[in-house]
């Protein structure tokens, strides 16, 4: 009997084994989770529009700005003289511009040929044409006077939190020179890159679960999209933009891992989230092993 029972004991441990290894297998190979993740968000880049010495500035680094929040102040003395000289030329303009409109109208109204010639009347036109378009010249000299003064106060473009702060009063700014960084805090999210196997189990809006490394609660996510190529790294372009096919071919072939957006749908109070940080991504719908769950469950029963 007790043969019997040693037998049986050993047949059900071997169909268990086995079961769990194909399990663990079909796991690894197909189920929808990947350790290779990061976090990413969008990074812009902060220069001023004009430039100057820096006058104030009003933030500091890891601060969190919403977006039109005034980050920093170039001396506006310069612009301000700059405006006030345009606008007095925007007048200056607008009265020749009107004093030769009606200096045209007055000759148009004389008799040709014995008052005023045509070429006199034509000229008077072409005057105040001439006039004209000096003025509408100087309103864009006004107005672009004006935009350059606004642009001394330099704002955030998104919401976000200031990094890389890399300015102290009384600094020349240069145009276009960038002088910190703003991290867009509405675009975090994660890029997961799966193995090709486990494209197939993995749609878009589907949730997930996101464990960063640092031990905190999970975060959840939903797939935003899959990308739809990736870079060919054995079979570059060679000349006349033809193929460059490597000769040689191995038997065992690693899966290519293929990018994968997940948008965060719900972040744990106190968790801090980084772009950068490496976590792992488990799809909840096919993510454990169905199998190894049924043999576990039968094993606690028998024992």
């Amino acid at each position: 009997m007790r043969t019997v029972v040693r037998v049986l004991l050993t047949l059900i441990l071997l169909v268990a084994a086995g079961v769990l290894s194909y399990d663990m297998a079909r796991y690894y190979l197909y189920s929808p989770w990947t350790r290779d993740a990061r976090v990413r968000a969008n990074v812009v880049t902060v220069a001023p529009d004009v430039s100057g010495y820096v006058d104030d500035i009003r933030v500091r680094n890891d601060q969190f700005v919403h977006k039109d929040d005034v980050l920093f102040v170039i001396d506006q003395d310069r612009y301000r003289l700059a405006l006030e000289d345009a606008e007095a030329a925007l007048k200056a303009r607008y009265a020749q511009h009107l004093m030769l409109l009606a200096q045209y109208e007055r000759r148009s109204k004389l008799t040709l040929g014995s008052s005023i010639t045509i070429e006199n009347l034509d000229n008077a036109r072409r005057q105040s044409e001439t006039a004209a378009a000096s003025y509408q010249q100087a309103i864009a000299a006004r107005d672009t006077a004006a935009l350059n003064l606004k642009r001394t106060e330099v704002r955030a473009s998104v919401n976000g939190f200031i990094t890389n702060l890399n300015l102290a009063k009384g600094t020349f700014a240069s145009q276009g020179t960038p002088v910190m960084a703003l991290i867009d805090s509405d675009s975090y999210r994660v890029e997961a890159y799966f193995e090709e196997t486990k494209i197939p189990h993995i749609k878009a809006g589907a949730s997930a679960e996101i464990h960063l490394m640092d031990g905190t609660p999970a975060l959840e996510g939903t797939v935003l999209g899959i990308a739809r190529g990736i870079t060919d790294q054995d079979n570059p372009n060679g000349p006349q933009l033809l193929s460059s096919v490597n000769p040689t071919f191995t038997w065992v072939r690693l899966a290519q891992r293929i990018p994968v957006s997940l948008h965060f749908t719900h972040v744990p109070p106190g968790v801090l989230v980084s772009a950068g940080m490496t976590c792992t991504v488990v799809m909840k719908e096919g993510a454990g092993p169905k199998v190894g769950l049924a043999v576990k469950t039968l094993l606690t029963a028998l024992f």
